[in-house]
């Protein structure tokens, strides 16, 4: 069942004294299935956080529509509505900054049960029970965000979002300030949650490694446009676009033996946001790049079962980046070692 669907998000920033505006996301359309993790990626400056902040209604949109289970998000109706509020929500990148640093953990969990007017008799079991979902001891509830770590504040941030139990959480960077266990930890957490109540994740990430590993589908963005979007594993195998292959390949493996694969390299400067190309984003930074892609931009092309491109030549892109997902070789080499054994490492195989 589809909870949200966005199309033809625009969203332009107008700059004081100039008639020019930041064209931050221009004409963006996807949708997100209940249960369903949708992962945004791209470089810095794509648009990915100011799609999240236009779905939850922190912003209003230059141009676009929005919807959350058939309701049209406009000022009548958005997460601050009586007939919303708690049904959409965000955990942020930054715990320490998102956290008041004056409430107890108990209350910063009970902060959304005090907007939805729940009884106060109902909301201690709630905030309890929330905490245990997410890790937390119940000695934990009394202490202050400042005397708990950062990967524990985190999972109070996700407590806090989860306890309204909503069907769409918009997950902006959660992982990005935290050390490697307790990102892995707050994925794991997720994924178990999103498993038990059934919630729809909007994830905005850098972290390829943890969009790999959350998410069922990705959306990749440049410059405030999909270019490609499809099944997670798919993706990651045989990127089609020339800018999926590049972004792709600039992950780094922990082990220094299996490289990203990729021959498309980009050169030269991203366009600037203020000063767009009138074609394709990409044409003056590909290898690939033909007239048609500086004369008209290229349209959006079904290539497989929900997996879609916007490139005139993804069909050459397809015939060069074959075994390219670095992350499933990865993978299969430490499920070799930590689980079957290998031989001279001195580990036991599991019969």
């Amino acid at each position: 069942m589809t909870v949200l669907t966005v199309n033809d998000l625009v969203q332009h920033f107008p700059i004081i004294g100039s008639k020019s505006v930041v064209r931050a996301v221009n004409g963006v359309s996807l949708a997100l299935e209940r249960g369903e993790t949708l992962a945004l990626v791209g470089e810095s400056g794509s648009g990915k956080t100011t799609i999240g902040r236009c779905v939850l209604g922190l912003i209003e949109p230059t141009a676009g529509r929005i919807e959350y289970n058939g309701i049209v998000l406009v000022r009548e109706h958005t997460v601050r509505s009586r007939q919303l509020r708690g049904k959409l929500q965000l955990v942020f990148q930054e715990p320490a900054e998102s956290l008041n640093p004056r409430l107890r953990v108990f209350e910063q969990i009970d902060e959304p049960l005090r907007a939805l007017k729940v009884p106060r008799s109902d909301r201690e079991k709630k905030v309890r029970d929330a905490a245990r979902r997410v890790g937390l001891a119940e000695s934990l509830l009394e202490r202050y965000p400042g005397e708990i770590s950062m990967g524990l504040q985190q999972r109070v941030g996700v407590a806090r979002a989860m306890i309204s139990e909503p069907e769409v959480v918009v997950l902006d960077e959660p992982t990005s300030a935290l050390d490697p266990t307790a990102r892995a930890e707050i994925i794991d957490l997720l994924i178990r949650i999103q498993r038990e109540l059934g919630t729809a994740y909007l994830f905005i990430s850098h972290d390829l490694s943890a969009v790999r590993h959350i998410s069922h589908r990705i959306a990749v963005l440049y410059l405030g446009k999909i270019v490609e979007e499809g099944p997670s594993a798919k993706l990651f195998a045989q990127p089609l676009h020339p800018y999926s292959v590049a972004l792709l390949s600039s992950v780094l493996m922990p082990n220094p033996k299996i490289r990203s694969g990729g021959s498309i390299k980009l050169a030269g400067e991203i366009p600037s946001p203020i000063n767009l190309p009138p074609a394709c984003y990409l044409a003056s930074r590909c290898p690939l790049v033909i007239d048609p892609c500086r004369q008209t931009m290229p349209p959006v092309e079904s290539v497989a079962e929900n997996h879609l491109v916007r490139c005139y030549r993804h069909s050459e892109v397809a015939g060069t980046e074959k075994d390219f997902d670095s992350f499933a070789r990865f993978q299969s080499e430490a499920d070799q070692i930590l689980g079957a054994g290998v031989p001279g490492t001195g580990l036991m195989e599991v019969p």
